[in-house]
């Protein structure tokens, strides 16, 4: 039986609503206030709640972005009420990831349809990520040996050289092979990162809310953030060239660790999927009470289909383009961005390129 909650401060709102609902099948939990209905949601995982905008003290509003905040609660179905018909409040709602909202007075066909129509979708999201993790965990176990043998052969054999003939070799040739073995030592390192990040990330919302809450970045140590790990990655690909960053001050919701993860992940697909002296721009600015993170190449870019099944860890064209690392980093940053809120959209043409949009609360 799935769980509603109901959140309003009037009482017979509240009556009203237990009664239909449960006539149609579903157990209701009920809260007069915004506080009880939070500390509700979090003890019992209601599947859905409906929510009334205007209470005292905590709002609807203030609700939703707690739940959004939540790792156990904010993939869960939120529906807002009101009596405010208003366009400002409802964008206002939407805007913070509300599912739908029903504005006061409303028919009970109309919340029940509403209900129904919101629980399905939270089933069919629910499956497709049962099935994307599913995806995920085939082609990591296939990939994994070569990923991780690969760079390995690549240091054992370059440092077997070195130690064998290091007395014959230049200082040209020497550094050469110890820039190559140092590429194929952070290739591994950043195979084992990714890596250990997806188990986290299989573990589910409990694990990945273990940690403290995320620091906030000033704006020059975002910056900087940007920046370095921007043009490190860049001169990694020998594209110093190509690379051009853009800043606006703004000072993004989540701490150095994800922000230089979703940036270097981002720009090395950006130097992976385009040729040398094409433009790659990086931008970063403050847009709606956010902030965007904005990474465009001019590559072979993507497909409507590869775009839809980024959740699958996959790889493109791996048979026609050979790459490095598995493919895992636009998922990566996408799951980490979900837990705070935030979202990662690609926009993208075959043969002119691609921009990742990242939207950060």
């Amino acid at each position: 039986m799935k769980k509603i909650l109901i959140i309003d401060d009037e009482e017979s709102m509240r009556a009203t609503l237990e009664m239909v609902l449960q006539a149609a099948g579903y157990e209701t939990l009920l809260a007069r206030t915004g506080e009880q209905g939070l500390k509700l949601a979090r003890e019992l995982q209601p599947d859905l709640t409906l929510c009334d905008v205007n209470m005292p003290d905590m709002n609807g509003r203030q609700v939703l972005q707690e739940f959004r905040k939540d790792p156990e609660l904010k993939t869960r179905a939120f529906v807002m009420m009101t009596g405010n018909t208003t366009a400002t409040p409802q964008r206002a709602g939407m805007n913070l990831g509300a599912d739908d909202y029903l504005a006061k007075p409303f028919e009970m066909t109309d919340l029940l349809q509403c209900v129904a129509t919101r629980l399905q979708k939270a089933e069919l999201h629910g499956a497709m990520e049962g099935r994307l993790l599913q995806e995920m965990r085939s082609t990591i176990h296939l990939a994994m040996p070569h990923e991780f043998y690969t760079p390995l052969t690549g240091i054992i054999g370059l440092s077997d050289i070195l130690k064998e003939d290091a007395r014959q070799l230049s200082s040209e040739e020497i550094i050469s092979y110890a820039s190559d073995i140092n590429k194929s030592g952070l290739r591994l390192y950043r195979t084992l990162r990714n890596y250990l990040k997806i188990l986290d990330l299989e573990q589910g919302p409990k694990a990945a809310g273990a940690s403290n809450p995320p620091g906030r970045l000033g704006a020059e140590e975002a910056k900087a953030a940007v920046e370095t790990t921007a043009g490190s990655v860049a001169a990694k690909h020998e594209r110093s060239a190509d690379l051009t960053c853009r800043f606006q001050p703004c000072t993004p919701g989540l701490d150095q660790d994800l922000l230089v993860t979703l940036v270097e992940e981002l720009v090395e697909n950006a130097c992976s999927f385009s040729a040398p002296g094409r433009p790659i721009q990086v931008g970063f600015f403050p847009e709606n009470n956010g902030t965007v993170l904005r990474v465009s190449d001019q590559g072979r870019g993507m497909t409507a289909e590869q775009i839809a099944r980024v959740g699958a860890f996959t790889q493109f064209d791996r048979k026609r383009y050979e790459q490095q690392g598995l493919g895992l980093g636009l998922t990566l940053a996408s799951r980490q961005l979900e837990r705070l809120g935030g979202t990662l959209t690609l926009q993208s043409k075959v043969g002119e390129g691609t921009t990742a949009v990242v939207r950060l609360p």
